[in-house]
């Protein structure tokens, strides 16, 4: 028997400006820090870039009307700050752009789903995300924005995975603006956690009735053994992982055995008196992007810069699972898991509903002749299993209430170039738009709310 999914179930796909949109410095757009990143010899795979992307800049009516038809109801697209702000000058083209944008979406019956952040910092911000100045500013870009869509924008996302606008960013060097300082990436983990909460109260008093949250990537580390070792580096996996950034916003603080793994690197200072309380502001909805679980054990410390901040020594098990192309354990059981945890210790208490605003996997996809990708085998199992995950979670009580494919078509996978096609819509040399077995077959899905057997 197939699974039914609620009537009001969201069914849509997600993607980033960077990712997509091309257009670098159209209508007076300023560089962002991945223009900025992308210039950096050996930064990017192929030294490749965004500068044309999919060029959705130019296509985004033929891209609308994909969406529709398959059958898509919800579009989750992020606006790239240095194309609607210079400094405080708005940029009329690039307003111009997301406002035709909106339109086109609600034409085809399209919610847009705006995220206000994800990734593409106005490059000439002094310090970036390790100015605390940036926070305020990110308040009057959101505001701004909100000035010219509002009427017709409902649901806000303010940041997307901070996790990897800080850890990654400014102490792994693998994101923009590449930074390898595990101090300036607290300074910037805390500051983006400030913007978010400073925006959605000033969101709050515009827009009271918005719909406001934040998307947050999680990753659960499970110990490969149980001993006092390799409990202690998932313990930390997870702490900087999957709960350094939920708990302030659920809880107003930040977890205690996290700041104790911190406390060498923690910036004097940094938290001032009010902000945790802006941080736990009250959302409305929590964006959730799980892509794989992870099982770590105790190795040797690694030398130099890493994502796990407080556990340099975690090293990777392999399980007896298939493998995405970004090497990521296919494990759709981890997603369920995850739902349930969310909700058990954050969102349940706060009556907060969960949507799943990225879930998908890049697969080496075979185009035929035609530019169509056969993925049954592998992106729509995925998709399968994983939305099975996903019901079985909302059987168990959790309140999901959407599910965004990620993503709409093959784009710019940030440090890994063009190599990684995650899309259900592949995108060739020339830009062709050429949708994949998995398009077709989560069209059907949207269409009807049922998960086939």
């Amino acid at each position: 028997m197939p699974l039914q999914f609620p009537g009001n179930f969201r069914f849509g796909s997600a993607t980033a400006a960077y990712q997509i949109e091309g257009a670098p410095h159209e209508g007076g757009k300023q560089d962002s820090i991945w223009d900025v990143f992308c210039r950096v010899p050996g930064a990017i795979v192929n030294g490749e870039s965004g500068d044309v992307a999919c060029d959705h800049y130019h296509r985004y009516e033929q891209d609308v009307a994909m969406m529709a038809g398959l059958g898509l109801d919800t579009y989750r697209f992020s606006v790239s700050w240095p194309r609607v702000l210079d400094g405080d000058r708005v940029l009329s083209e690039g307003m111009d752009f997301y406002s035709r944008l909106v339109d086109e979406l609600l034409g085809k019956g399209i919610r847009p789903w705006l995220t206000l952040y994800h990734w593409d910092l106005p490059a000439a911000l002094p310090g970036g995300w390790t100015n605390r100045d940036t926070a305020e500013k990110f308040v009057d870009y959101a505001l701004a924005l909100h000035e010219r869509l509002g009427d017709r924008v409902h649901t806000w996302t303010t940041l997307n995975e901070p996790w990897c606008s800080s850890f990654l960013s400014y102490a792994a060097g693998q994101h923009a603006p590449g930074g390898t300082d595990i101090a300036d990436s607290l300074r910037a983990a805390h500051h983006l956690l400030l913007a978010h909460g400073l925006t959605v109260q000033a969101l709050r008093e515009v827009a009271p009735q918005a719909e406001l949250g934040i998307t947050l990537n999680f990753t659960p580390a499970i110990a490969a053994s149980d001993t006092e070792a390799d409990l202690s580096v998932a313990r930390r996996v997870n702490g900087t992982a999957n709960r350094f950034f939920v708990e302030p916003i659920f809880t107003g603080h930040y977890p205690s055995d996290v700041l104790d793994d911190l406390a060498e690197y923690w910036p004097d200072d940094l938290v001032h008196e009010g902000d945790l309380a802006a941080i736990s502001t009250p959302i409305d909805l929590l964006g959730v992007n799980y892509y794989t679980t992870n099982v770590v054990r105790a190795g040797e410390i690694e030398a130099g810069p890493t994502p796990h901040v407080s556990a340099p020594d975690a090293v990777q098990v392999l399980r007896d699972l298939p493998l995405t192309e970004m090497g990521w354990e296919v494990h759709p059981e981890g997603l369920r898991d995850l739902l349930n945890w969310l909700h058990t210790h954050y969102t349940g208490p706060a009556g907060v509903p969960l949507v799943i605003t990225e879930n998908g996997a890049a697969f080496d996809d075979r185009p035929d002749a035609d530019g169509y990708v056969d993925d049954t085998a592998d992106r729509v199992d995925y998709l399968r299993r994983h939305l099975g995950a996903v019901h079985a979670a909302i059987d168990d009580g959790v309140p999901v209430q959407g599910y965004l494919v990620w993503s709409l078509m093959d784009n710019f996978e940030w440090a890994m170039g063009y190599a990684k096609r995650f899309g259900i819509v592949s995108v060739d040399q020339n830009l062709r738009r050429t949708p994949k077995a998995s398009a077709q077959w989560y069209g059907q899905v949207a269409r009807t709310h049922q998960l086939p057997d």
